[in-house]
């Protein structure tokens, strides 16, 4: 795996977003800076903070995959396998929360949860993290100058804090749909993609939850659905499924979701306990989505074809497929022709960033 390479360093703040996003925000209780930066780049990219020193965040947020695995679900310490693919940390700095369930507010906070879990980083504590820190003199030396401490102040928080810094330059816009939406460049987009972008605003409604705009477009409304994804496997058993989830060990309720796959499928559910957020999860963000394969919050969907069939179906990939219980109201059978799904498919590539074509040459 390539390092990934700091193409902007935000310095302060991000002044200048690329084409087709806003400001980013940089509260004060995490200021950017150069050091700051630097030093969650290191500790991204180290396997160290795993049991086997074998994973870091980069295993499952690769620069070379758009930083995902492009795998259904991620692979963590010893071939362990979760319940959830793995997200793209690309512009994740604009999220209102983290994780498909959002149980996190801040990528800080995300970042102090995967070395532990047993699944990915497989450590036992915090504690090990902060030790491993404080065992090696190079970090010490940063820890300390970056956030003007002592050793003995070292801690999770600012593990976080630093990796926060650096993945809030991961940011990427400036795609062809950029181009052709907010510099009027028509010829950006070929006839059938701006037939796509059509489908995409009016008969496709897909806009309704990846939005855009007049200025800018995240292509998410940072909210949850439900999609009537992986109802098959808790459908037959829900009142059990939620009964045990009930009774499980609250000390470790993080873990819980990566290491059941029934209780992953209970989406928003696990944090908001509230029934209709049963099977609800996180609007992703479309930008990039040619890359970002397969799709889904299990990764069950390999293809954008596919995606595009499932809500055309009306969450389901065959129309003689038993719908969701729980299926959110907007989501209903479209109509679109085969021709209309080649158009959509086609639009959604536009989206790609050009940096990331750039480094695929």
């Amino acid at each position: 795996m390539r390092r990934f390479v700091l193409s902007l360093v935000a310095v302060a703040a991000i002044n200048a977003a690329p084409l087709g996003l806003p400001h980013l925000h940089i509260p004060k209780s995490n200021p950017q800076t150069k050091a700051k930066i630097e030093l969650g780049q290191m500790l991204f990219f180290d396997p160290r903070f795993s049991g086997d020193n074998t994973i870091s965040c980069a295993t499952c947020h690769d620069p070379d995959k758009a930083f995902t695995d492009q795998l259904p679900v991620s692979v963590g310490i010893g071939g362990k396998k979760g319940t959830r693919n793995a997200p793209t940390v690309i512009n994740a700095a604009y999220f209102s929360s983290q994780f498909w369930d959002g149980r996190v507010p801040t990528l800080a906070e995300q970042a102090k949860f995967p070395p532990i879990n047993p699944v990915e980083g497989g450590l036992h504590s915090w504690k090990e993290v902060v030790d491993k820190i404080k065992a090696d003199p190079n970090y010490v030396k940063l820890f300390t100058e970056v956030f003007g401490i002592t050793k003995d102040e070292i801690d999770i928080d600012r593990f976080g804090l630093a990796i926060e810094a650096f993945e809030r330059t991961i940011i990427m816009g400036d795609s062809r749909f950029d181009r052709y939406y907010f510099q009027g460049e028509n010829d950006a987009l070929s006839e059938q993609e701006k037939r796509g972008f059509a489908l995409f605003l009016g008969k496709g409604r897909c806009v309704e939850c990846h939005t855009i705009s007049q200025n800018y477009a995240l292509f998410t409304n940072d909210k949850f659905h439900n999609l009537g994804v992986g109802w098959k496997k808790i459908k037959d058993d829900l009142a059990s499924i939620l009964k045990a989830y009930e009774q499980r060990d609250k000390l470790h309720e993080e873990e819980a979701v990566l290491l059941n796959e029934k209780f992953s499928e209970l989406g928003r559910y696990v944090v908001t306990k509230e029934i209709d957020d049963i099977g609800a999860f996180k609007t992703p963000t479309l930008r990039n989505i040619e890359l970002t394969f397969p799709y889904m919050h299990d990764g069950s969907l390999k293809t954008l074809e596919e995606v595009i069939v499932w809500y055309n179906n009306g969450g389901r990939l065959s129309a003689t497929d038993e719908l969701s219980s729980f299926i959110d109201g907007g989501i209903r059978e479209l109509d679109l022709t085969g021709e209309e799904i080649e158009d959509l498919v086609a639009f959604l590539k536009t989206l790609t960033s050009e940096s990331l074509k750039k480094d695929k040459k």
